[in-house]
């Protein structure tokens, strides 16, 4: 074995567990469910998978599998149709909202908007694609559209004046098949956009339907597994003990969305874990629209989930136990003696591995504690009982703070609160007033997330994000709304992010906020308030949808997990956790190893603010010094202190905290 061979298996045996982590600030990764197989199409060695609305190829060649996302070559997400032209040796990617790709087997993506952009007071709907020659053929709510799928572009548009459920040609003829209206027929030779061509030649017959379970078993018999979640539902997650755990949500007490209550947790090297998920099989009610989620910190395969019908635990992957009103204090919010309706909206841990358990709808109480020794206790409080002789009904959020008091919010308009509660008291302070510094009213109809930051309690309302700060927590006077000076001369300013639907909040290590909204995308707003650092909306980035349900961090990594209604994506901030000492298990660098056709920066998070570092050859050469910055980050081209391109070998990352205290903390691997 030669020298650079011995050096190239050292390289990346040492770098493998750092390459899944390797995902550079400023990009997007897309986590994105391929479980249920909704359509196949076959174009010669490669078959396009249609699956959980999301899609995939499989090369029959080297059995390899490709995913494909909006971070990862298509333009959208949420897919509703595809179909592949032989003629035209392309696949076309038809989206929920009409939006469309055109994907060639080289991983060319020719986006066309036109539909989707056409404002119409017709019904866009697309129900069904048929190819023909060059060209595909939507069958929508008023017609039938002509695509052109070698040029890409709308050739025709055939208003008929009815819903085409499918269409099919036939002997020089096209029909257009209707469910309301009948079968109709028009020559190929004829004006089609005239609609006195077509004619009813019959009555309606309903297409043969797919078979997904066939459609399934074809994958399973090749061993197909694009890997991913199950479901594409993440209204609940949070991170802990390396891993992200979330869960579906879905209930809003006035309707059921009905999404499994499945637990996905995603681990450190990208592999998710699935929790059981046919629970109502033995336990008689549905497991679905589960609203919380909480990981014991004592051991991490220790998980609870709550939702409209109880609490689930979990313990090393598997179903453990179904807390309802049979074997707990938990209630039914009718006070029925059965299963249903037991509704847990939050959870949350304390310091000494109490779990804290709210339970909204309830008759006679609210909070609960399930303690570290098995037991359960109730807390009583009249303070939540004020909705129609229950419970307030959709208590939320729930997060215990740096003074030990559990905050948590009811996001319903019948009471828009948020409240402090004091474990160890039982005390409780319950904040429905709205009242800002001016002394103007805010009024909020929902109140629908609360986060702790440095400055103080924020809340997340319909009306855009306010901060209680920590004077006012036990002496209330005013809810404070942020004031951005409009710097054009004036004294005027505004109120941070005012109107603004606020769904969640999370804040990272450098104390800025993230702010998902319903409707407008991700803000994420500096540590000091004063500055909209980035504006991420599904026009202008990778992000799979302006509706956002959850956002959570992985504060070692800096990456910024976004759950949406159309799945779960990821964000690369700059910004990890700092630590207080740096050593060879906390600072890492990427890309490592680094290739020779990379030119970009080599980033070595992890640092202490300000820390000295130097690069040095293993002989002991400086290449490189300077001090990391702020998010206790430092970056190098990959260049000596003469500008030049440094050779292949090891390069040590040397530090030094403001203390003086000195070590080797990383190690890159440069291969030219």
């Amino acid at each position: 074995m030669t020298a650079k061979n011995l050096l190239l298996n050292v390289v990346f045996a040492a770098a493998l567990p750092l390459t899944a982590m390797a995902q550079q600030p400023g990009t997007w990764k897309a986590y994105m469910a391929y479980h249920d197989v909704e359509q196949i199409e076959n174009a010669g060695n490669l078959m396009y998978v249609l699956a959980s609305n999301n899609l995939y190829a499989y090369n029959s060649n080297d059995k390899s599998v490709q995913t494909f996302d909006k971070a990862n070559l298509l333009s959208d997400c949420d897919i509703s149709f595809i179909k592949y032209n032989k003629s035209t040796k392309n696949l076309l990617v038809v989206y929920s909202d009409y939006n469309m790709d055109l994907l060639s087997a080289n991983g060319n993506v020719v986006n066309m908007p036109d539909y989707y952009q056409a404002s119409m007071t017709d019904d866009k709907t697309i129900h069904h694609v048929m190819v023909n020659g060059i060209y595909a053929y939507l069958s929508t709510g008023f017609g039938v559209v002509k695509v052109n799928m070698r040029d890409g572009q709308i050739s025709d548009t055939y208003k008929l004046g009815f819903p085409v459920n499918y269409s099919y040609i036939d002997n020089n003829s096209i029909f257009a098949a209707s469910a309301s209206q009948g079968l109709y027929e028009a020559s190929l030779s004829s004006n089609l956009l005239d609609a006195s061509n077509w004619k009813r030649v019959g009555s309606y017959k309903a297409p043969q339907t797919i078979n997904t379970d066939s459609l399934n078993q074809v994958v399973n018999q090749l061993g197909i597994n694009p890997g991913g979640p199950k479901y594409n539902y993440f209204g609940v997650m949070k991170f802990r003990q390396g891993k992200l755990y979330t869960t579906g949500a879905g209930y809003n007490v006035t309707s059921d969305m009905n999404r499994p209550g499945t637990v996905q947790i995603l681990n450190a090297d990208d592999t998710w874990q699935v929790l059981p998920d046919t629970l109502e099989k033995t336990e008689g009610v549905a497991f679905e629209d589960n609203l919380c989620i909480e990981v014991d910190p004592a051991d991490g395969t220790h998980v609870f989930t709550g939702g409209k019908n109880g609490l689930w635990e979990f313990r090393n992957g598997n179903f453990v136990k179904l807390w309802n009103y049979s074997n707990s204090p938990i209630e039914n919010y009718a006070g029925k003696k059965d299963k249903k309706r037991n509704v847990i909206t939050s959870l949350a841990y304390d310091g000494s591995n109490n779990l804290w358990v709210i339970n909204s709808m309830a008759p006679t109480q609210s909070i609960l504690e399930y303690t570290a020794t098995g037991t359960w206790n109730e807390y009583k409080q009249s303070a939540l009982m004020k909705n129609y002789g229950h419970g307030l009904p959709l208590m939320q959020g729930l997060f215990l703070d740096s003074r030990n008091l559990l905050w948590f919010v009811n996001n319903n308009y019948t009471y828009p609160a948020y409240m402090a509660y004091q474990p160890s008291t039982n005390a409780l302070n319950v904040y429905n007033t709205f009242v800002n510094e001016d002394g103007t009213n805010v009024n909020p109809t929902s109140v629908e997330c609360i986060a702790e930051a440095q400055e103080g309690i924020w809340i997340g309302t319909n009306m855009g994000p306010l901060l209680l700060e920590p004077d006012n927590i036990t002496n209330y006077q005013y809810i404070t709304q942020i004031k951005i000076p409009r710097n054009d001369g004036t004294d005027y300013a505004d109120y941070l992010l005012s109107g603004t639907d606020v769904a969640c909040i999370a804040v990272d290590a450098q104390n800025r906020k993230w702010i998902g909204t319903n409707g407008e995308g991700v803000y994420l707003i500096s540590s000091d308030n004063m500055t909209q650092v980035q504006h991420f909306t599904a026009e202008n980035s990778k992000l799979l949808s302006d509706y956002i349900e959850s956002i959570a961090i992985n504060s070692n990594t800096g990456e910024v997990y976004i759950g949406t209604d159309k799945g779960l994506c990821s964000y690369m901030s700059d910004v990890n956790y700092i630590h207080d000492t740096m050593t060879k298990d906390n600072v890492w660098a990427y890309p490592n190893p680094v290739k020779a056709d990379y030119t970009g920066y080599i980033t070595i998070v992890g640092l202490s603010v300000g820390a000295d570092v130097k690069i040095v050859s293993t002989s002991g050469r400086l290449v490189a010094e300077g001090k990391s910055a702020n998010g206790g980050t430092f970056k190098w081209n990959g260049r000596d202190t003469d500008n030049h391109r440094v050779g292949s070998g090891i390069y040590m990352v040397m530090t030094a905290d403001n203390e003086g205290n000195k070590g080797a903390v990383c190690k890159i691997a440069v291969i030219n």
